[in-house]
């Protein structure tokens, strides 16, 4: 009889929220509660490098720590580094006071090792795939305008800013998104904000095959409200529109901005007339691992389900260290359905990014995956597990309709016809890659050999 604990099965337990007390961390012994829940305070106190870290956390973390972080920023980092208080609040909230058992808990948080990856949490001998790309789902590739990505046959995503309020390592759009490392000098948005929207607008306009809108960037918590709103208005003047998410991280990192008493009150006007309207307002989220959903999360869910928007529903990401496991998802799932009121909707296999290799996982895993959590979660609530193939789009983990497990090469149907498949035939099959430390040796020496390399 197999009585090993990762075969068990997962047992439920209503366990309520936690905002981890800020007041054990030094430099943030003297903040009150009513500067922890402003959004402005929260802002102006991000983490954005070394020192300030040292300055919030004081003696507590080594100065191994700091030398790891050093090298990861100077050789692999894709993303700079940019923390709230909520998020860095939410990392080792259980750690003993001494430096060395505040910095391993550090180390091992889940939160952490995407948030604020480290030189030693990157892989020694695979830090990036050889198929890795910049914009690895070529989603400039399908710009119709500047910042508006049309990839299905009636979804469009539009980017309204390549900036968030805190930026994850594991990031789809480290090509744009926020400000250059050492090693990624970003591309940048060119036109105008209000130039660009309305390019967005008159595509709509003219495209009345588009029913569905995602609004990114970015994050549109960095909009600023006024331009947000006239933005959604006027895509609800367009009859076509029948679907409009608003995509931001903020709702877990920052989601004091959400509770802002001007935005609560602007989010109800727009989700009123889409009522009115028949349109479907929903927010998507960003959370990875349960001690990220804490009572704030779910006060800001609530506050923008009380505005009547329709869902807001989360969209995580598998990632190796913060949540592979049947139990880090149900744990997950049930604090974000159950607790905060927030719909779990996707999980994405990391994409093929530079230097993500130690967070990827392999497909098979995530099949397996799926297949473990089924039957826990109502099935309205239960995740789809999704890889999103570079130039197919998203697939459910099961649709791959070829495998080579030795090489790590799965491919999988071709588009919807809106041009991705490029002039080549409709049936064409489009790869993804495994990463190459999960395989055999004999995928691993292939790769080693060249073999597979562009």
């Amino acid at each position: 009889m197999n009585t090993d604990a990762s075969h068990r099965p997962y047992t439920y337990v209503r366990r309520p929220l936690v905002e981890p007390d800020w007041r054990r961390l030094p430099g943030w012994r003297g903040v009150g509660d009513a500067q922890w829940r402003d959004a402005r305070w929260q802002r102006a106190h991000c983490v954005k490098n070394a020192g300030e870290l040292r300055a919030v956390v004081g003696d507590l973390l080594q100065e191994s720590f700091y030398a790891d972080l050093a090298a990861d920023v100077e050789r692999f980092a894709t993303m700079s580094m940019l923390i709230p208080p909520q998020m860095l609040n939410v990392m080792a909230p259980q750690a003993e006071s001494d430096p060395a058992s505040f910095t391993e808990a550090f180390m091992a948080d889940p939160v952490r090792r995407y948030m604020l990856p480290v030189r030693s949490d990157r892989h020694p001998r695979w830090p990036s795939h050889p198929r890795a790309q910049r914009d690895s789902l070529h989603e400039a590739e399908m710009w119709v305008v500047e910042g508006l990505t049309h990839r299905y046959p009636t979804k469009v995503l539009a980017e309204l800013v390549a900036t968030c309020p805190q930026y994850c390592g594991h990031c789809t759009r480290m090509d744009l998104v926020g400000t250059s490392t050492p090693q990624v000098v970003k591309t940048r948005l060119v036109l105008k904000p209000a130039d660009r929207q309305e390019l967005m607008l008159d595509y709509l306009k003219r495209t009345p095959g588009v029913r569905d809108v995602v609004v990114s960037g970015g994050d549109v918590a960095n909009v600023p409200w006024p331009r947000l709103e006239t933005f959604v208005l006027r895509l609800l003047e367009l009859e076509s529109v029948r679907d409009i998410r608003l995509a931001t991280k903020a709702l877990v990192g920052l989601p004091q901005h959400w509770l802002q008493p001007g935005v609560v009150e602007g989010m109800a006007r727009i989700a009123g007339l889409a009522r009115r309207r028949g349109v479907n307002l929903a927010v998507h989220t960003h959370a990875n691992h349960v001690r990220s959903v804490t009572p704030l999360v779910a006060e800001a869910a609530r506050a923008l389900l009380d505005a009547g928007v329709r869902d807001v529903r989360n969209q995580g990401v598998l990632l190796r260290g913060v949540n592979t496991t049947p139990a880090d998802l149900l744990d997950l799932c049930f604090a974000l359905q159950g607790e905060a009121g927030i719909l779990p909707y996707y999980l994405y296999l990391c994409d093929m990014i530079p230097n993500a290799e130690h967070w990827r996982i392999p497909v098979h895993r995530a099949q397996r995956l799926q297949e473990a959590i089924m039957g826990y979660l109502p099935g309205y609530a239960t995740p789809r597990i999704v890889c999103d193939v570079p130039y197919a789009g998203k697939r459910w983990v099961h649709q791959v309709v070829e495998y080579d497990r030795e090489r790590g090469i799965s491919y999988w149907a071709g588009s919807h016809g809106t041009g991705l498949d490029g002039d080549g035939p409709q049936d064409r099959r489009f790869p993804f890659y495994d990463p190459i430390d999960t395989l055999p040796e004999s995928g691993r020496r292939w790769w080693a050999d060249g073999e597979g390399r562009p």
